[in-house]
């Protein structure tokens, strides 16, 4: 593969080097920014040897070729543009300019989460191991593992205690994230979590108990009470008040004098930011929590598996969109209820969509005479099996229409069916076939059988939705 050729001509494509304002990769797409889109030439761009796959998004244009490809590719790029020092999120920034209000909240939800994703999945999955080691009945029947096998105990309460960390101290994680994504010192925003989570405070899990029995305890404050009470597992309280901090920290290193910033800013900020966060902004934020939670939850139970099919229907949309990563916050705070909510029903639905949108994409691959479709379906495809769609999504499905049409069906069809047996994730993972260990012992199966629903589904009926594609050319072409 000529990688200095297949550069230069992309560049053309792309509407030449004053055209291309950022340029960066990741592991399989180029990532750019762009003067004018206009002047893209996609058939071009589609037909340059190595191209699998082209596609917008969040102010974006990108191009798939794939690992060990798009890195060569890069590299002559960054040579010809002289670019080489830029990043993905230099691209980020470049895009967000494009994007309008609703994208940049999504966009940057999404810089807060992502970068915590790592420690939630982690203590996510090992949450997973710890239900397979006490699900009763799971293996043997009657018993559970640790059951047959005492000796497993405390290894089971080893592996819990690491799983509830990050959740624990969620706060943490998140504030240390928002603060810096808010311009603000990130170490004073994990101070700020710290603070939410001090033992000194009732455990915001055991809030509901104590509310009853009136034992919450108190600051007194010139007759001023403030509840002491923590926020463990919260989300919307911690990223309100993280906004704040930076947004104080900012104000005042604006007014103390340099020679006084960093004795007081860095108190004062923390001081009327926690004084805020435990007075007004922290119970309030916290009940609009309870309600979103509460009211998804509610939605899921009451429209049933109509709200399910709904859902697995426009997942694929919202991914096309990116505004799928608002869900990352949803599902955070699910898990963190997971007591009262039973776990997340988004990941199981997402797993449904991800299956139908990889099988879609084999289908294409078996069908296809195209040496080069085949050799991105079959490949895209199985990867949308283990939970990473957007090559098969960009790169087949909506190009061709019809397996798109043919996947979101079938996601809408195996989401109905884990939707009435009220299939949950209490883990976050690869939304895929890999998911299985995140989902609660007693689902599994429906959760496979979900995955195989999708799978035949979309499989077959992007085939049969093929043939008729075909039978349509060949009477454009006899005609």
């Amino acid at each position: 593969m000529n990688y200095p050729s297949i550069a230069k001509e992309l560049i053309t494509h792309l509407g030449g080097k004053s055209n291309i304002t950022a340029l960066a990769h990741c592991a399989t797409r180029l990532r750019l920014a762009v003067a004018d889109e206009s002047l893209i030439d996609e058939n071009a761009i589609d037909n340059l040897e190595g191209v699998k796959g082209q596609f917008k998004i969040a102010g974006q244009y990108q191009v798939i070729f794939g690992s060990g490809i798009v890195n060569q590719v890069y590299a002559e790029m960054a040579k010809l543009t002289g670019m080489s020092e830029m990043s993905t999120n230099d691209v980020a920034s470049a895009g967000a300019q494009k994007q309008n209000i609703l994208q940049r909240a999504v966009k940057g939800l999404s810089d807060i989460f992502v970068p915590i994703i790592p420690a939630i999945v982690a203590g996510g999955l090992l949450m997973g191991i710890y239900n397979l080691l006490t699900a009763q009945g799971l293996f043997i029947d009657g018993l559970s593992l640790i059951d047959a096998n005492p000796g497993l105990t405390d290894l089971a309460s080893m592996i819990n205690t690491f799983a509830n960390a990050p959740f624990v101290y969620l706060p943490i994680l998140l504030a240390f994230s928002a603060s810096k994504k808010f311009g603000g010192n990130p170490f004073l925003g994990a101070a700020l979590g710290m603070l939410m989570v001090h033992p000194d405070l009732l455990n915001g899990w055991g809030f509901g108990g104590a509310s009853v029995s009136s034992t919450i305890p108190v600051w007194n404050i010139l007759g001023l009470e403030i509840e002491k009470v923590g926020y463990q597992g919260s989300v919307l309280p911690v990223l309100v008040a993280a906004f704040i901090l930076a947004k104080v920290e900012l104000g005042l290193r604006k007014v103390i004098p340099s020679v006084l910033d960093n004795l007081l800013t860095p108190m004062l900020a923390i001081f009327i930011t926690g004084f805020l966060t435990f007075t007004i902004v922290g119970p309030f934020t916290r009940d609009i929590g309870f309600l979103l939670g509460d009211g998804l939850n509610w939605l899921y139970n009451t429209a049933g598996f109509i709200g399910g099919a709904l859902f697995g229907v426009i997942y694929a949309p919202f991914v096309i969109t990116g505004m799928h990563h608002s869900f990352i916050a949803i599902e955070t705070q699910l898990l963190a209820d997971i007591a009262i909510t039973g776990g997340t029903f988004i990941f199981p639905i997402a797993a449904m969509s991800n299956v139908s949108q990889g099988a879609a994409a084999l289908a294409v691959g078996v069908m296809s005479k195209d040496k080069k479709m085949k050799g991105i379906a079959i490949p895209s495809g199985i990867t949308g099996l283990l939970g990473i769609t957007e090559p098969a999504m960009f790169g087949v499905n909506l190009k061709l229409r019809y397996p798109f049409i043919a996947a979101i069906t079938a996601a809408g069809l195996s989401s109905a069916f884990i939707t009435m047996f009220n299939v949950k994730a209490q883990a976050l993972g690869a939304a895929g076939i890999p998911g299985i260990i995140s989902i609660a012992p007693d689902q599994i199966g429906y959760y496979v059988v979900g995955m195989l629903i999708a799978f035949v589904t979309a499989f077959g009926l992007t085939i049969v939705l093929g043939l008729r594609e075909q039978a349509k050319q060949n009477v454009k072409v006899t005609a």
